[in-house]
């Protein structure tokens, strides 16, 4: 039987046939793409015409199809629908995927025809994506280690096949803590949780089999419960498992192998000359150094620290009145966080929730980026790989874009947290290609399914990252979408969750479960105004995450990542009662890949631009002016990795943005 990864998918759209592959065609089919791209790329080494950039550098954008239908159907199911065959294969494929890219970066003859083509850019007549496309691809052979011999040459592959294993043992390790635990709630347990927190704990008890409500590690599920449960005690119990995730001991322990990766990291950067890992890694961002990115998270700690402290001397005084006498914990300040929030804008989260249903959270995105770019969405029949997953056709005046595909609600098999990726990427050349994008999420099933406020921010982000997808016009697919600078990258999602809080939106969209009626005025108001609520907690726990992976990149690697980890927050005064948002063990973003490693601050760098960005409709006709909707699309969202992103915020802005905006949208600038 034909392996329905290895051929053309006669599918709308060329949509994966996910109601054709089973598990089992994912081995030999990465095997024979493997086989045919190695293939590619020895036609390409062994090419005896002089090198040109149409034989050298085209024909490495060219994609191995079969290669890339394997990976984007391996990865996805791989993240948001894992099983124990899934978790073998990973395995299995990690280090075997590290060493084939290796050996395309590694490949002596492959790399001297790019610098040929490099050595005689000036003479050749390329237009600007083509200069730019040449200047990245030489530059990833350079810092992947083409110009390494002998020794040196050797043992850098062995580090990346090394930390590719890592990667995903780390992964699969959190995943694992993720899963397995769960605490068991009696009827009396949930007495005085709104009746959204109930219903999320008792489908959490459905998903795990459990004979009655359950509080897992879904953040989703989690947070809820830490924000209203009046159970100090079992408050304690929930978080103490949420804050050991990965550090448990056992086979399921990430701390040595987040000390391995940090060795590993620096021992790569040092054979690339490099004084430390952060330094090689932010070469190629906008932040470019250690200093640079230090001074933008210490400009914001300071305020954020003060807001934070002034903050829990409130709490602790809450927390007085209840009879409590010992120090506000983690496990208390989102209870007294809540309290707080309702005593001082009246603005309770369940009343608030019934009104930010998914399904109409999803229609005001869409509905967002209808007016601001033209484009429609209209639902698609076709088969995907889990019963929850959605997916649209994108059009623009009758014109096909993109396919979306949304997979919203937590499950067992799906890791944490919220993610774009691109099934296929756009492109031009050497065929015209399509989009094919899809968000993850991790929000709480119901009936309907209500999300929190922040829930709610987080589908408009992943959306931005789609629309980054979805509305790329370039030629090159190494430059298409969010193939972007890391501190970049966060732009556009940042950026959109802006027109969440847009009151026309709200107005339209933030309609009652129950009775179909939009928010109120009133609480519409006490929604905006809350806002900044809180944003001292919340800038605090971020910005020592962020600390902490510069801290363990940008010098020798630490031998006890949990005592470096201890150092830097005593350093900066960490608030006892905050902790960081992703403490080591569980710090996926940094230690599943290297793409956030020494780059987490760049949510922040991002944030920095996305206040000045919304600051730019707001000047000009307001939340959906059609010229700065324009610009956005023309300078931004439309040209992926195709210039510099300097250049491309100053086209879209005219200049670069200081941190004043960041501080007041966040309510941290100094009155």
């Amino acid at each position: 039987m034909t392996n329905p990864l290895l051929v053309q998918w006669d599918t709308a759209f060329e949509i994966a046939p996910f109601d054709r592959i089973s598990d089992a065609d994912f081995a030999p089919a990465l095997d024979q793409a493997l086989m045919d791209h190695a293939a590619q790329i020895d036609d390409i080494a062994g090419n005896t015409a002089p090198a040109t950039f149409a034989n050298v550098i085209e024909a490495l954008e060219t994609p191995c199809q079969a290669l890339e239908q394997v990976l984007s159907v391996f990865f996805t199911v791989a993240g948001a629908d894992s099983n124990p065959a899934r978790e073998s294969l990973q395995r299995e494929f990690s280090p075997k995927l590290a060493a084939h890219f290796s050996a395309i970066t590694a490949n002596k003859a492959l790399y001297a025809r790019v610098k040929a083509v490099w050595d005689q850019r000036d003479t050749l007549d390329l237009t600007t994506e083509q200069q730019r496309v040449l200047m990245l691809t030489h530059r990833g052979f350079v810092r992947g280690g083409a110009a390494l011999e002998g020794d040196a040459d050797t043992r850098m592959q062995e580090i990346k096949g090394r930390l590719a294993v890592l990667g995903t043992n780390f992964t699969q390790n959190l995943l694992a803590d993720e899963r397995e635990w769960m605490m068991e709630l009696a009827e009396a347990d949930l007495e005085g949780l709104p009746d959204f927190v109930i219903d999320a704990t008792r489908a959490a008890g459905e998903e795990k089999g459990a004979k009655g409500p359950v509080v897992t590690l879904s953040r989703s599920v989690i947070t809820s419960f830490l924000q209203f449960s009046a159970r100090r005690d079992l408050r304690q119990k929930a978080f103490e498992a949420w804050a050991a995730r990965g550090a448990n001991g056992g086979e399921t322990d990430n701390r040595a192998i987040a000390a391995e990766t940090l060795a590993l990291r620096a021992e790569r950067a040092a054979l690339l000359g490099y004084d430390s890992f952060a330094d090689y890694k932010l070469e190629t961002e906008m932040a470019k150094t250690p200093a640079a990115v230090r001074d933008l998270l210490m400009d914001v700690w300071k305020p954020a620290k003060a807001r934070a402290d002034a903050d829990a001397e409130i709490l602790t005084a809450m927390m007085r009145e209840d009879g409590i006498n010992g120090a506000l914990e983690p496990w208390d300040w989102r209870y007294y966080a809540e309290k707080r929030r309702k005593a001082e804008h009246d603005l309770d989260e369940a009343e608030l929730k019934p009104y930010l249903q998914l399904d109409r959270m999803i229609e005001a995105s869409f509905a967002c980026a209808k007016r601001l770019f033209g484009l429609e969405f209209t639902a698609l029949e076709v088969p995907l790989y889990h019963e929850d997953c959605r997916a649209w056709e994108v059009t623009r005046n009758g014109a096909h874009l993109a396919v979306f595909i949304g997979d919203y609600f937590a499950r067992g098999s799906k890791r944490s947290g919220a993610w774009c990726s691109a099934m296929r990427a756009q492109a031009k050349r050497p065929a015209n290609q399509t989009p094919v994008v899809i968000n993850v999420c991790n929000f709480a099933k119901g009936d309907p399914a209500l999300l929190s406020w922040d829930d709610a921010r987080t589908l408009f982000h992943e959306f931005g990252h789609a629309l980054h997808q979805m509305l790329s016009d370039v030629s090159y697919e190494s430059i298409s979408g969010t193939s972007v600078a890391r501190d970049f990258v966060e732009l556009p999602s940042q950026l959109y969750e802006h027109w969440l809080e847009v009151p026309e939106v709200l107005s339209a969209f933030a309609t009652h479960a129950d009775t179909g009626e939009a928010m109120p005025p009133e609480l519409l108001k006490k929604v905006l105004g809350a806002s900044s609520f809180d944003m001292g907690f919340q800038t605090v726990e971020y910005v020592a995450s962020a600390l902490v992976d510069l801290a363990f990149h940008e010098g020798a690697p630490p031998r006890d990542v949990m005592a470096t980890q201890a150092e830097v927050l005593a350093a900066i005064g960490m608030p006892s009662a905050i902790t960081m948002r992703h403490a080591t063990p569980q710090f996926a973003h940094v230690f599943s890949g290297d793409g956030y490693a020494s780059g987490y601050y760049s949510y922040m760098w991002s944030e920095v631009m996305d206040a000045d960005a919304f600051a730019a409709f707001e000047e000009a006709g307001g939340a959906f002016d059609p010229e700065r909707a324009q610009a956005l699309e023309t300078h931004i969202l439309s040209t992926g990795g195709s210039r510099d992103p300097a250049e491309l915020y100053t086209a879209f802005r005219g200049r670069l943005p200081g941190v004043e905006a960041l501080l007041k949208g966040r309510g941290l600038a100094a009155e």
